[in-house]
């Protein structure tokens, strides 16, 4: 037996010969049915996320750097879903990995890298909006230039760190009900250890910080706003509550999909002795996946400019939505920003 409690060599050749492992972890009709969910959630996520890319590349008026961003958050989702669920359900249906040890590590690279970068780009949409939102009286003015250096930093700083255990500082190993593969939490090894403390703290402690002081500043600048009595007839009050309901959904989801990840990532480094079913090992893998379908619907649909835009396309040229007289939060809260300070473009 190897440090991950799993039988000695999987690690080293994952092929068809594991499947009976696989066979003692979970039932043929449990390997089907986690087939079918992740299935569809991953065939979900990939028409959301194209139908937001090509949405928002066929109509100028989207095109602002305020939606850089959340394009950019569309692709990693892409990726997420095209390279990892859509796998993970081939190997879910077939009950074993069966894609080797080099179909390992690729899978999870690219789950890594795709779904770093979608963490990244929602902090940096957090980021944009403190900007946007609480200091648009300043000396801060977001450019095109300043939506493009962020796309760019969350795809650096994913591969900057999900490229090491590709050179042997770290590795990508099987997971959960074996799979599908991700970092190696497991292993006792000092530089994996290593590596894997750093990973945590930079790749899930900072973003998370960072949405959370972003959206945290933001509230309390709309309040500060509400209790001023800037805008008339208590319309302000109107406006922070949709902006505190919609930060309550952002921040929400977040926690939904990665604070379990990250909880037993954390729980398994400073207790190697823990021992976690592997169903439940499985469960945070699978909310993580979950965000490439609720991204797109919390950060793009609820906007009212894009939703009218896209909603015509699933719906055959009908929108319900059409003759909505109030917008979201995004598209009223930046509306009266960028009225407040012509510098800055609404979305």
């Amino acid at each position: 037996m190897n440090d991950q409690g799993l039988p000695s060599g999987l690690h080293g050749n994952i092929s068809s010969s594991s499947g009976s492992v696989n066979d003692a972890l979970l039932s043929r009709s449990g390997y089907t049915f986690l087939a079918v969910v992740i299935g569809v959630i991953s065939v979900t996520g990939v028409f959301l996320n194209i139908l937001v890319i090509l949405v928002t590349l066929r109509h100028r008026q989207l095109h602002q750097p305020l939606n850089y961003a959340l394009v950019n958050l569309a692709v990693a989702d892409l990726g997420c879903a095209m390279f990892g669920g859509l796998p993970t359900m081939v190997t879910n249906a077939m009950g074993y990995f069966s894609l080797g040890r080099l179909g390992c590590v690729l899978e999870g690279f690219a789950v890594a890298f795709f779904g770093i970068a979608a963490l990244c780009s929602v902090a940096i949409i957090a980021v944009e909006r403190y900007v946007v939102v609480c200091r648009p009286l300043g000396a801060v003015m977001f450019k095109t230039r300043h939506a493009v250096a962020g796309v760019v930093l969350s795809w650096v700083w994913s591969f900057v760190w999900n490229t090491p255990p590709l050179f042997g500082w770290g590795s990508y190993e099987l997971e959960g009900l074996m799979t599908s593969c991700a970092p190696n939490w497991y292993s006792r090894e000092p530089a994996n250890m290593s590596y894997i403390i750093l990973y945590f703290l930079l790749c899930f402690a900072i973003p998370f910080s960072i949405i959370t002081v972003s959206y945290a500043y933001i509230i309390f600048t709309l309040h500060q706003v509400s209790k001023l009595k800037v805008l008339e007839d208590g319309s302000t009050t109107r406006v922070e509550m949709q902006v505190v309901r919609m930060v309550v959904v952002m921040v929400m989801a977040f926690l939904l999909a990665w604070l379990p990840y990250a909880g037993f990532a954390i729980s398994v480094i400073l207790n190697p002795g823990l021992h976690i079913d592997p169903i439940i090992a499985t469960v945070p893998m699978y909310l993580t996946k979950g965000s490439t379908i609720y991204n797109p619907i919390i950060y793009i649909f609820m906007n009212k400019q894009f939703r009218d835009f896209a909603v015509p396309y699933v719906l055959c040229g009908r929108n319900p939505w059409a003759s909505e007289p109030e917008g979201s939060e995004a598209e009223t809260t930046l509306s009266y920003v960028g009225s407040k300070n012509p510098r800055v473009s609404p979305q």
